[in-house]
């Protein structure tokens, strides 16, 4: 009787046994990728909007699996919406330059510093094998607005003597300055450097964010969105004519852009 019981008790703790080794695997028996959770990212930003663009960089702290709380800096142009790029392409016998492109009208150019803080959330999950997930972004935050005088070229005659003058708008060169027949074109970038002058104001931006490794070590993303800045005052870009339909100034920009997105998570 005893041998029985102790044969019946052997195959009883036999075939747990083999049941057990049938149902648990401790080890990866796939290919399947193992999740790694990251701390940090730091990203780069490559903007373009309807009416210029911006370069910045954004540093991050994921918070969870889907969202991440960043930090932003950047700097870009804001333009008016009736400048329009001309060139007359003609050689100057004066002094045998080529001329410029220029915009008509321009008495400022405006540069933005914008610094921010945002999140973005994913609403999927990419696939095991590196798919797209979708979510969304937003930020906001204070933007300095730097005004550089733009300085055109235009033909002067004195006591007989023709010459190129180059000169910023003003009461007095009205005249000429808004005179297509007597403009040569743009002077170089570095003319108005020293006479900058600064706007505070604000902004914010909202996009759909798309994501080609939203849970890998490198970033490869794009957005697209609204971007609205908003100043304390009028800019003075365009000089308000008749002469230039709908040049009138305004406080606020609002843009639609695309944004590349590249960088890595540790």
């Amino acid at each position: 009787m005893k041998k029985y019981i102790f044969y019946l008790l052997f195959l009883m703790f036999f075939g747990t046994s083999l049941e057990a080794q049938g149902t648990f695997q401790p080890k990866r028996i796939d290919n399947t990728p193992v999740g790694i959770i990251y701390d940090k990212e730091f990203t780069f930003d490559i903007r373009l909007h309807t009416y210029g663009f911006a370069l910045g960089v954004n540093v991050g702290r994921i918070k969870t699996y889907y969202r991440t709380r960043f930090y932003q800096f950047e700097i870009g142009e804001l333009r008016h919406t009736k400048e329009n790029r001309q060139s007359f392409d003609y050689q100057s016998g004066i002094n045998g330059r080529s001329s410029r492109s220029f915009i008509f009208g321009k008495r400022n150019s405006l540069f933005a510093l914008r610094a921010a803080v945002g999140e973005k959330k994913y609403l999927t999950e990419k696939s095991k094998d590196r798919g797209l997930s979708a979510g969304y972004t937003y930020s906001f935050g204070p933007t300095l607005g730097i005004l550089k005088p733009y300085y055109l070229e235009f033909f002067r005659s004195e006591n007989g003597r023709d010459f190129l003058s180059t000169e910023k708008y003003s009461d007095e060169n009205a005249s000429a300055f808004l005179d297509e027949s007597n403009i040569f074109g743009s002077a170089g970038f570095s003319r108005g450097l020293k006479e900058i002058s600064f706007v505070p104001g604000f902004h914010a931006k909202a996009g759909v964010h798309l994501d080609w490794g939203a849970f890998d070590e490198f970033v490869k993303a794009i957005e697209a969105g609204f971007m609205l800045d908003v100043f304390v005052k009028k800019i003075p870009i365009l000089v308000e004519n008749n002469d230039i339909v709908n040049a009138e100034n305004r406080p606020f920009f609002l843009n639609l852009y695309l944004n590349i997105q590249l960088g890595k998570r540790w």
